[in-house]
């Protein structure tokens, strides 16, 4: 009986966790698909999603943001943004930490989920990863963003990786495309989003949700051949700082 009202639980807080991502987006949706006419209003789609979405989730979620940071975002500079994924709430979360606008670089696959996918395809750098022209799109697509001064957020897993793994292997394009724009990569780790909302449907509840900014990564004197050294020690940072607090 405990675990059936246990399973009762879960499931209406995956009820009500679609209900909270898709309610401020009927209630503003004029404003948000107005601010995504053209690409210089972007920071103010941004805030719209920070402040008025993703706050709300996590605040109505029970899931408080803790952050400690190493060393502080300069406003109006460009970044590579990077932490490890293990949930949806990643998304929010991510939008809490950085106040200075970015972009997502994401799959296109999620432009499937409803509601949410109408502004994701309209807003976010998509990537097909298995096509080698849609990979060289997105550092066309990525440089425009980084000339309107916006940053750039990848999870560089590549995906959603087993529950049973702690950090899955990285990518190589969030490493080649920073090294390639100079901007600084950014290491996040996000402790708790795993626990809070899984991608196990039967899981998760409301609870305090750490992150933590690293001291950046600088790339003005490294050249692409360098992005495998990058990738292993920002990779080396968010394992060691997740290993620390299980």
């Amino acid at each position: 009986m405990l675990t059936f009202l246990r399973h009762i639980g879960h499931v209406l807080y995956r009820i009500w966790f679609y209900v909270l991502v898709a309610l401020p987006i009927f209630i503003f949706f004029p404003f948000l698909f107005l601010f995504t006419l053209r690409e210089q209003w972007y920071p103010q789609f941004f805030w719209l999603a920070r402040n008025l979405w993703a706050k709300p989730i996590l605040l109505g979620m029970g899931c408080i943001p803790k952050i400690v940071v190493e060393q502080k975002i300069v406003k109006g500079k460009s970044y590579m943004l990077i932490a490890n994924h293990t949930s949806m709430l990643d998304i929010m979360l991510m939008l809490i930490v950085s106040k200075n606008p970015f972009v997502f670089v994401g799959k296109k696959e999620l432009v499937k989920i409803p509601v949410f996918g109408f502004f994701y395809k309209r807003v976010c750098i998509l990537v097909d990863r298995e096509s080698a022209k849609s990979r060289t799109g997105v550092y066309r697509r990525a440089q425009r963003r980084l000339n309107q001064g916006l940053s750039i957020c990848i999870f560089p897993e590549g995906g959603v990786p087993d529950e049973n793994v702690v950090l899955d292997e990285f990518k190589d394009g969030a490493f080649k495309m920073a090294i390639a724009h100079k901007i600084p990569v950014i290491p996040m780790t996000f402790y708790d989003n795993k626990k809070r909302f899984s991608f196990t449907f039967l899981s998760g509840g409301p609870g305090r949700i750490r992150a933590k900014v690293h001291k950046f990564f600088e790339t003005g004197i490294l050249e692409e051949e360098d992005k495998s050294t990058l990738r292993e020690e920002v990779r080396d940072v968010i394992l060691n700082e997740l290993k620390s607090k299980v």
